[in-house]
């Protein structure tokens, strides 16, 4: 049974989760501009598999800005490390005193690794699903996020959407029939403010994520120039003994929610 909840952040922002199973928490948050229901549309991460682990506790999250949860128009609320703010104050609410399983996808896979860099004692194992740009490859996404900003506050959502829609779709996800999603999870107001959070953002620094200790599971799909296989690869070589699958398709990355349930148990 899901229960739909709200944390009410320090400066006001309330956050929108659900929670299924009881025991230690695995805690999921979703992508940038997405939501837990525009991911569910999309049809392509199954967590069947996940929320039906005994013993353990499932929660999912909107990020700030993002589905039901509310947001404001400023960028620095739209960081990597005040995502990991928020995550971490979760974890204080519906935690039990025992370390989570943080899994992400995207941002945020970059809100756990940022949020376990600064708490490591809060997490016992990561899932980190497509791992976005990251230092080399960040400046130009950054460069990227900063020139929709300016084409939003100029031409509105409909700009953005425009460009989304003519973005080459990645092969290994062209038998996808939800993907690119048609509609974006994330509140169309705050556009500009979430993009140049983005763009003023990267995941944390090598050193700091080599010091990590959990284990750790990278999921990744080829051919997409935003969560490049080399973040995975990199981040692969920097956590002790990470196992790495990189999908080909679409067939592939279904089977990601069993290998996510595999790896929890």
């Amino acid at each position: 049974m899901n229960t739909q909840e709200h944390l009410a952040a320090p400066d006001g922002t309330r956050l929108a989760y659900d929670t299924t199973g009881e025991g230690p928490v695995a805690v999921y948050a979703h992508g940038m501009l997405l939501s837990r229901q525009a991911e569910a549309a999309m049809g392509l991460f199954g967590w069947d598999a996940v929320e039906a682990l005994p013993g353990r506790r499932f929660v999912r999250y909107d990020a700030r800005g993002h589905g039901a949860s509310t947001g404001r128009a400023e960028a620095a609320d739209f960081t990597f490390p005040q995502y990991a703010d928020d995550l971490l104050a979760l974890l204080d609410r519906v935690g039990d005193g025992q370390p989570a399983a943080g899994m992400g996808s995207s941002l945020g896979c970059a809100t756990m690794l940022t949020a376990a860099v600064r708490a490591p004692e809060r997490f016992d194992r990561l899932v980190l699903v497509i791992p976005p740009t990251a230092w080399d490859t960040r400046p130009a996404q950054a460069d990227l996020y900063r020139r929709l900003a300016d084409a939003t506050e100029e031409g509105g959502p409909a700009a953005f959407g425009a460009v989304l829609a003519g973005a080459p779709v990645p092969s290994s996800l062209a038998d996808v029939p939800g993907f690119p999603p048609r509609e974006i999870g994330a509140d169309p107001g705050l556009l500009p403010y979430l993009l140049r959070g983005a763009a003023a953002s990267d995941l944390p620094s090598r050193e700091e994520i080599a010091g990590l200790s959990q284990p750790a599971l990278i999921l990744t799909w080829a051919d997409d120039p935003g969560h490049p296989v080399s973040t995975a690869e990199q981040l692969a070589d920097l956590l002790p003994g990470a196992e790495l699958h990189i999908a080909a398709d679409a067939a592939s990355i279904r089977t990601w929610g069993d290998r996510i349930a595999r790896f929890l148990a």
